[in-house]
Formats: C-alpha cells, sequence, structure tokens
C-alpha cells in the first residue's frame, strides 16, 4: 500500500492507494479520511509514503477546495460488499451543490424503507470521504446526521459547496 498524507481546509488526509495502468497519475485511490475520523485506516509498518504516486490526487483537492473544481476524475478500489458498492456510485451521483436523504438512496437503489439503516451503515463506512462525496446526504428533515469526519467537516464542505448558507 502506497500512501501520502496533505493539508487541507479539513486537516490533513490521508491517502492511501495502489498502482494501477488505468488510472489518471498511475494510482487507484483506497482510501481518504481525516484525523479523528471513524474507522479511518492507520499507517502500518509495511506502507511506503510515497507523495509523487498521488500527486493528481492532491491536484484535484486542492481545485476542488479552491472552488475551481466539481468532480474528481480518478480511479478507485474501494473493495466492499455488492450492496456498499451499490449505496457509494448513489454518493458519486448526487450533483455537487446539492443533497440528498439516506431514504432517497434506499430508494434508488432498489432497497426497502426497512434498509435505510443498512444505508446508512454504507454510507458511514465510505472509504473514500470527499471524493465519493457521503457529506452530500442529509436527514429526512434537512439535518445534518452523521458523518465519520466529523459534523462540522460535513458543514464546511456544504457550505463549499453552495448547499448551506
Amino acid at each position: 500500500m502506497l500512501y501520502t498524507e496533505i493539508d487541507s481546509p479539513l486537516g490533513q488526509l490521508l491517502i492511501t492507494g495502489r498502482p494501477s495502468a488505468t488510472a489518471p497519475g498511475g494510482m487507484a485511490l483506497v482510501s481518504l479520511s481525516v484525523p479523528g475520523q471513524k474507522n479511518a485506516p492507520a499507517v502500518q509498518p509495511d506502507w511506503r509514503r510515497e507523495p509523487a504516486a498521488f500527486v493528481e490526487a492532491e491536484r484535484q483537492l486542492a481545485a476542488y477546495f479552491a472552488g475551481e473544481a466539481k468532480d474528481f476524475e480518478l480511479e478507485f478500489d474501494t473493495g466492499g460488499t455488492e450492496f456498499r458498492r451499490k449505496v457509494w456510485d448513489e454518493l458519486d451521483a448526487i450533483p455537487f451543490g446539492e443533497t440528498t436523504t439516506y431514504g432517497e438512496i434506499a430508494r434508488r437503489i432498489g432497497a426497502s424503507r426497512a434498509a435505510v439503516r443498512a444505508v446508512g451503515g454504507a454510507v458511514g463506512a465510505n472509504p473514500l470521504m470527499i471524493l465519493i462525496p457521503c457529506h452530500r446526504v442529509i436527514g429526512a428533515d434537512g439535518s445534518l446526521t452523521g458523518y465519520a469526519g466529523g459534523l462540522e467537516r460535513k458543514e464546511l464542505l456544504l457550505k463549499l459547496e453552495g448547499s448551506l448558507p
């Protein structure tokens, strides 16, 4: 596993990835996390710090935080169950500047209303926060609910995208 750490308005981001011949910049991203994030990976002794491998991801993230980019053109290697991948695909389809609810995601993937908790679990397990925009999911009543990186970071991202005043 290769990794790097970059500074951002959310704090230091830990990005991990694996080499990929098809990915922009040659790196398929496995995770992106912030300090204190629930279930965030920790650098392991056998991982190799390789900032040069993540130049393209860092460039796109800098453009996003500067308000110059709305989407990411990066390759992901997320793993996960089929259910989680369906949820993450729906997260990726939420347009910049918009929000949706857990119930709406359940509906879009054809899951029952009872599956909303499972959708919430899949959203919370998203390994690529920001890049797969789980911060765009809010409660049915419009409240900012759960975010593995902390609600203050969710609020910052939604304000950056113009979803919150």
